[in-house]
């Protein structure tokens, strides 16, 4: 049986979210409050239950756009964490699921795009079968379970950068203010223009974030001046994850914003109780890139956890993929 939002039991959702190896917190209930309390974001929420038992669950978001013919080649359902599934869903459920996704999205997105963060190979055949196709999509995982751990697998650079950039004045602003978070968003957003070539969401989604206290920000300052942060948000008990990370890096001779950022993170992780640190993608395998390599020498394990995608409107797809290579294209 396929529920919607106000019939899902919220205890039940909360119990899946405890006992599901694919739980994240993006799959939340508190995650899909907070898509729901911005102004530029559709979110949705399918669900699927067997005897009464929530067996399943997918959350996300449409992003409006301003822009109406941006929105109209651009508009995407995008599901962050992937599907949460119990760990004895059946096919017969996946499948109901999956396609009442396709189906209450068709009119509303171009494409459907499952950022995974756990391991559904066990259900890649359902998937396929229901026409999401599996990309290839790699991350790195950090194990957490202590500061010891953390520090014998960290890498030797990285070991060197952080202690010369706490030595030559770098600090950690752990309770930022919101004149600090616009700070940090300015450096994210001027990253984003120059190098990542993708929209940013706007202030609103960093702004309710902190309000809300979802939002772990871990900020780096230098003489007074913030230079850089991180970005996290928490499943109890079982993961940190890294949203959005960035720093001046190259404005100082020793300091190392970024990396003491991430760092940051990842200490916080060990000193709260997360044995992983997650660190939400690192591109694909088929394709150089730079973040990878930073990312690789924080000592985590490279998965491939992929991404599945479903089109409704493959025309449409196409043209909205050219304009995303040419946006990258351009300097």
């Amino acid at each position: 049986m396929i529920l919607g939002i106000d019939q899902i039991d919220r205890n039940q959702w909360e119990g899946l979210l405890e006992s599901s190896s694919t739980a994240t917190f993006f799959q939340s209930e508190a995650c899909y409050e907070f898509y729901d309390s911005l102004s530029f974001m559709d979110p949705f929420v399918f669900a699927v239950a067997d005897c009464g038992q929530l067996k399943g669950a997918i959350i996300g978001y449409v992003q409006k756009e301003k822009n109406p013919i941006k929105q109209f080649f651009t508009k995407r359902a995008i599901i962050p964490g992937g599907a949460l599934l119990a760990d004895d869903i059946s096919g017969e459920s996946l499948r109901e699921l999956l396609d009442a996704c396709k189906a209450g999205l068709r009119k509303k997105a171009i494409y459907i795009e499952m950022r995974n963060f756990n391991d559904y190979s066990a259900h890649r055949d359902v998937f396929d079968q229901c026409g999401f196709e599996y990309c290839p999509h790699l991350n790195f995982h950090i194990n957490t379970s202590s500061m010891d751990v953390v520090q014998e697998n960290l890498g030797k650079s990285r070991k060197r950068d952080i202690r010369t950039s706490f030595r030559d004045g770098a600090e950690i602003v752990e309770n930022p203010t919101l004149d600090d978070v616009r700070s940090y968003y300015s450096i994210l957003k001027n990253l984003y223009a120059m190098k990542v070539k993708t929209p940013l969401f706007p202030f609103e989604f960093f702004e309710k974030l902190f309000v809300s206290g979802l939002g772990i920000y871990r900020l780096v300052k230098v003489d007074d001046e913030i230079v850089g942060g991180t970005l996290c948000v928490a499943q109890k008990g079982k993961a940190l994850y890294e949203w959005f990370a960035c720093g001046k890096d190259g404005a100082f001779k020793s300091i190392f914003p970024s990396t003491v950022a991430t760092f940051s993170g990842i200490k916080y992780a060990a000193l709260h109780g997360f044995p992983l640190f997650d660190m939400m993608g690192a591109g694909k395998p088929s394709e150089g890139y730079g973040v990878r390599d930073f990312k690789a020498k924080f000592g985590g394990t490279l998965v491939e956890h992929g991404r599945f995608l479903h089109v409704s409107a493959p025309f449409f797809y196409s043209i909205g993929r050219l304009g995303v290579k040419l946006l990258k294209m351009a300097k």
